[in-house]
């Protein structure tokens, strides 16, 4: 959650007019043995030039430091600007899930004793004059130990001038809080206008334990996500290997880690293995598995000179592979560092609140002072205590309680209403952004297709009928892992057709299979493997042309050097698919096709659902720039998707929006999941925005409006009109009323229709 504007720089990466990178603490006068600052490295604004990889602030990506430290703008903890699999978990998010669960233990009896007065039964249970000194005790701990980020988060923000919620979370519950330790302690200080009928002062130790536990817990669950991705891009790390095997000039292996792995090494990769780094194959032939790189579920046939990639899964060859680039250069650390930076350029969930509270803190902190220099000066006597009340009571009634549910509770309430129909939001900031969502840029495998290969043609030649060339198939696919094969075996078993055992089978990696059933020669591949059989297959070339530009996998039969039929393989379009995307279309939003797929393939599959703007031939970094592409032109982008290639693009997209049947590092790249992976709930998840969003800006009324009002009547404006004061109990109360506002407005949307 960030509560402010990044730190400003120059072209050169500099906070200030001068030609190097400074230290933050001389740029903008902020001392590193201030609070927020834990260890006094060099903090810089800009990352210098030539630097490697560092530490940099979530909530200000222009703060970096070469080591691990706290953000002086913002006291933010830092956190690895890239990603290995070493990286231990996040000791922030550990910190605050502690300190969080500690507070909720401590802040609930204190919650019981203070409001127990008022439910029937608990009357007697916490009343006596023990009541508030066990509040006190509690409260303590889950305000000062608890809340000490904050506190220190809302220094720091006072100190260098960039005002944020946490400014108001630090005065409002300090000032609740030392009120109410002052009016414990010192309590004949008080004059009679602090006093309740009971003649006692009132105590606000509640007030401060829940803000502060609520704002924990809103800590826990950004830094959770955060973890979840962290984790995330650590299992797409761990698709390389740990070690290779490096050929010696004896031609021998020798196992390597990957660190010891340079540019120009020879690496064997054995069957079923990963390749570990990027490179190009120099002997052997077979098909590769790159679908967590395109998307797509056929392998790719692989020759001498074509180009490997770290991560990939190599088939049933052995290959001896160039190495041409290690390290961060790779494919796949490129995928994960184009992740993390596009994770960390999320725009502030909380930006409405946010922007307001710059204007709002030092109004609030102004009116209390003003307050008390009023009293003091023209107030009856005695004017300074007088002054005091309405200082402390401005800040009370000023408190964000409901400013900082405003948002948090309509996210909640809306994500839970989402999550019924089946989508899972993770942000508000998906929320706010979705409904003013004017392109959508979706993947192609996966999401609007099923992304798996399925039969849907046969053609036959002469009196060859359709089940006897899908059981010739078939009896020789049967033996192979390949997706073809696969959907081969899968139309013969819905057909009835009988899967039989063939005799003799050999594989010609990357073009098919050939062997004997019921002692024929039967043959089954792509139009190479025909011609290397010299198997006429002119009579199916119209059919094969047809089914080509639809996009389909032809794969021909020939039994005894004779071509008997083809079959056509595709990936069949989602249930939904078409309705959803017409529905987006008439709400004015631009469709994008972006596929790993050929072009071809891609093609057809656009003008099936109606789609205009297809690409194809995308690689992931490719996806990236179109998204790049599209904001740089003004638009908001979302992007919906479901493997691994989409990943860089789901986490710089506006939105992202991951399928649930897709992989694990697309859903915590993206900010929404689909359940079920329907396109259809794209629509409803719109719906939904809109509807939560109406609401978030009601609730910010709510909150503001109370403050508004109450801030000068708490201030004594109405005391020389109708000679009224607002007590601190008051002012708690109409805090307490804002806040009910909110929660009972955001209760709305569990009965939104989407």
């Amino acid at each position: 959650m960030s509560y402010h504007e990044p730190v400003k720089s120059d072209a050169s990466g500099s906070c200030c007019h001068s030609e190097a990178v400074k230290p933050v603490s001389a740029c903008c006068g902020n001392s590193h043995g201030s609070p927020g600052i834990s260890s006094g490295k060099a903090v810089v604004t800009g990352k210098p030039e030539g630097a490697g990889s560092g530490y940099i602030c979530p909530m200000c990506p222009s703060v970096w430091s070469p080591a691990a430290d706290s953000c002086p703008m913002c006291g933010m903890a830092l956190e690895p600007e890239m990603i290995t699999r070493d990286t231990p978990p996040n000791p922030e998010y550990l910190d605050m899930r502690r300190r969080f669960w500690v507070g909720a233990a401590l802040t609930l009896p204190v919650f019981i004793l203070s409001m127990g007065e008022m439910v029937p039964g608990l009357t007697d249970l916490v009343a006596g004059p023990s009541n508030a000194w066990i509040q006190a005790v509690l409260a303590t701990p889950a305000v000062l130990w608890v809340g000490f980020p904050f506190f220190e988060r809302g220094w720091t923000s006072l100190r260098t001038g960039h005002f944020n919620m946490f400014t108001l979370i630090a005065i409002g519950t300090g000032a609740a809080y030392f009120y109410s330790l002052a009016a414990l302690l010192l309590p004949d200080l008080f004059p009679a206008g602090f006093r309740g009928p009971d003649g006692h002062v009132g105590l606000y130790f509640e007030s401060a334990a829940v803000i502060i536990c609520l704002v924990a817990l809103g800590q826990v669950m950004e830094l959770g996500a955060r973890e979840r991705t962290s984790d995330a891009l650590k299992a797409l790390l761990s698709l390389a290997p740990e070690t290779a095997r490096r050929l010696t000039d004896s031609g021998d292996d020798e196992e390597i880690g990957l660190d010891d792995i340079h540019e120009g090494d020879h690496i064997r990769i054995r069957p079923g293995e990963r390749i570990p780094v990027d490179g190009r194959l120099l002997e052997g032939t077979g098909t590769v598995d790159e679908s967590m790189l395109t998307g797509e579920p056929l392998p790719v046939e692989k020759n001498a000179g074509d180009s490997l990639v770290s991560g990939t899964l190599n088939g049933r060859s052995t290959l001896v592979m160039e190495v041409v680039t290690v390290g961060q250069d790779t494919v796949l650390s490129r995928i994960v560092a184009m992740v993390a930076e596009a994770q960390r350029s999320r725009a502030p969930v909380q930006k409405v609140a946010d922007a307001v509270s710059g204007y709002f803190v030092p109004a609030v902190v102004l009116s209390s002072i003003a307050a008390f220099v009023a009293w003091a000066l023209l107030g009856p006597e005695p004017a300074l205590a007088y002054g005091v009340v309405a200082g402390i009571s401005v800040l009370i009634i000023a408190c964000p309680c409901a400013l900082g549910l405003a948002t948090p509770m309509s996210i909640m309430v809306g994500a839970g209403r989402g999550a019924s129909a089946g989508i899972l939001i993770r942000d508000a900031e998906a929320i706010e952004g979705f409904e003013r969502v004017d392109t959508l840029v979706v993947d192609k495998t996966g999401t609007l297709t099923e992304g798996r290969p399925d039969m849907s043609d046969i053609v036959t030649v002469g009196d060859a009928g359709e089940d006897r060339v899908l059981r010739l198939a078939a009896a020789i696919e049967r033996g192979s892992e390949h997706p073809l094969a696969a959907a081969v075996i899968r139309a013969a078993k819905e057909r009835g057709v009988p899967v039989e055992h063939a005799a003799g089978v050999e594989v010609e990696a990357g073009l098919g299979l050939r062997g004997r059933v019921d002692g024929a020669l039967v043959a089954a591949g792509s139009g190479l493997f025909m011609e290397s059989l010299n198997v006429d297959i002119s009579m199916l070339a119209e059919a094969s042309e047809r089914f080509s530009d639809a996009g389909a996998t032809v794969l021909y039969v020939a039994r005894d050097g004779e071509a008997i039929g083809l079959l056509a393989v595709r990936d069949r379009i989602k249930d939904g698919a078409a309705e959803a995307v017409a529905g987006l279309m008439r709400d004015g939003i631009h469709v994008v096709m972006a596929s790993g797929d050929n072009p071809k393939a891609a093609a057809a599959i656009g003008a099936e659902l109606g789609i205009l703007d297809v690409r194809g031939g995308l690689m992931p970094s490719d996806k990236a720039d179109l998204i790049r592409d599209l904001k740089a032109k003004g638009r908001i982008v979302a992007m919906a998707g479901d493997g691994i290639n989409d990943a860089p693009a789901l986490a710089l997209a506006d939105i992202g929006i991951a399928m649930g049947n897709g992989t694990d590092i697309a859903k915590q790249s993206a900010a929404v999941t689909l359940v079920k992976g329907d396109m259809r709930g794209l629509v409803k998840a719109r719906r939904l925005s809109c509807a939560t969003m109406r609401n978030i800006r009601q609730n910010l009324f709510f909150a503001f409006i109370y403050n508004a009002l109450g801030v000068p009547v708490a201030a004594g404006l109405l005391y020389p009109l109708l000679g009224l004061t607002l007590s601190p109990m008051v002012a708690a109360a109409a805090m307490s009323l804002s806040s009910v506002s909110v929660i009972c407005n955001a209760l709305r949307l569990r009965s939104a229709k989407l």
